[in-house]
């Protein structure tokens, strides 16, 4: 058990650590860091994003422990919003609670343990999990920019408030659907839908720029480690990764023993639950410039953790029904 954990989570460290020996080394200056970021976000993303949603067939996927995987979600989320407040940063911390990762992490680790039936059900949540987190987080965070920046409506007349906050709404709503990420999504579940497949070289393209975006991202995590010189946020990020590698899990069970879950699929969605925080977090925090320390602690600690929390919660899994 605990073999199968080091060899998925192993490359995971790895590209973290190099990350941060290319930063040591003063091969990547922080000068640089942006435009490495901005590759990662505008340009590699979107293509991993619009080919993993181009060839899914949402009516052929049994749904049902997803659809409690997302209820845990959501009360682990508003709990960490509630906590925080309403604002940019707070739904950045909220996503680092709740976004695994599934591609680098999970992937390998279902095969491992569950064969093709756990990776049916981990495939279907992969389906729907960027687009259903992604989209909701930016659509908080636009709207909270958009709320930010109509500040002081509060001596305005009601016309006045009324307008600013419609415009308010517009502003939020086009980030939302102009977005890097939400946006690609529903283009490539739109592509989905017409039955069509892509052409065999737009495939290869899109996959050999896809496949570039886990390592930039994992190695920008440790990139960004090695140039803070402020270790106030790491309370704040072993807070976060045990929010996620253990909380997290925890009402993922509690609610599926509520509702009667059983067999591979209600295991594979706890151990979903338990991955550590997926990179993706990180180009958020960058990308809005918010909670950026407290993010990259957070992913590393928690894929840290994860060497000894997952191989508890697999440990666990193996005596459940």
């Amino acid at each position: 058990m605990l073999g199968q954990v080091f060899q998925a989570l192993i490359p995971v460290t790895t590209l973290i650590v190099l990350g941060y020996l290319i930063v040591r080394f003063r091969w990547l200056r922080a000068e640089g860091m942006q435009d490495v970021s901005n590759i990662a976000f505008l340009v590699l993303a979107p293509a991993l994003l619009f080919r993993s949603m181009a060839s899914v067939h949402l009516t052929k996927i049994d749904f049902t422990p997803v659809a409690i995987y997302f209820c845990a979600i959501w009360i682990v989320f508003a709990i960490v919003m509630i906590k925080h407040g309403f604002n940019k940063r707070a739904a950045v911390l909220a996503l680092s609670t709740t976004f695994s990762n599934t591609l680098m992490i999970g992937v390998p680790l279902v095969s491992m343990t569950y064969g093709e039936d756990g990776l049916v059900t981990l495939f279907a949540l992969m389906s729907v999990h960027s687009l259903i987190m992604l989209t909701m987080v930016t659509s908080l965070v636009e709207f909270a920019d958009a709320r930010e920046a109509s500040a002081g409506l509060a001596t305005a007349s009601w016309s006045s408030r009324l307008l600013k906050q419609g415009g308010t709404l517009l502003r939020a709503t086009r980030g939302t659907l102009l977005h890097p990420v939400p946006l690609p999504i529903l283009l490539g579940l739109l592509f989905s839908a017409t039955g069509f497949l892509l052409p065999p070289v737009l495939d290869k393209t899109l996959l050999l720029i896809g496949n570039a975006f886990p390592p930039i991202a994992l190695m920008l995590v440790g990139a960004t480690l090695a140039m803070s010189r402020n270790l106030a946020h790491i309370k704040t990020g072993l807070a976060l990764a045990l929010t996620k590698n253990c909380i997290h899990p925890l009402v993922m069970f509690a609610l599926g023993i509520l509702v009667g879950l059983k067999g591979v699929g209600f295991k594979v969605m706890i151990l979903s639950a338990a991955l550590p925080i997926g990179a993706n977090v990180y180009l958020y925090a960058t990308r809005y410039k918010v909670a950026e320390q407290e993010v990259t602690a957070s992913i590393a600690a928690s894929t840290v953790l994860a060497l000894f929390t997952l191989t508890g919660v697999m440990l666990g899994l193996s005596y459940l029904g």
